[in-house]
């Protein structure tokens, strides 16, 4: 990035604030885009939430979701919970 390592620690402990330079530098560095350096938790959430739905099975599901009663949803979402996981239900 061509900076002092000090000034790479400020930024990792909030004690500085890049410029967009060093920014673009550190994501050259990092073979990202810059992007992906500055997103929100909204906008990570809202790629995990497309990257889900492009399955075609879960986006039926998902679709199907608002006509359950909330413990049927409930229900849904704990066995997808546990799928997820790895751990299997014990009846």
């Amino acid at each position: 990035m061509e900076v002092p390592r000090t000034y790479i620690s400020k930024i990792e402990n909030g004690k500085a604030i890049p410029t967009l330079g060093s920014l673009e530098r550190l994501a050259h560095a990092l073979e990202v885009d810059v992007c992906q350096l500055v997103r929100d938790s909204r906008s990570r959430r809202e790629e995990e939430v497309a990257a889900i739905l492009a399955d075609p099975f879960l986006a039926e599901i998902a679709s199907l979701l608002p006509q359950l009663e909330q413990l049927h949803r409930t229900l849904i979402y704990g066995a997808v919970r546990d799928a997820a996981s790895g751990r299997r239900r014990s009846a």
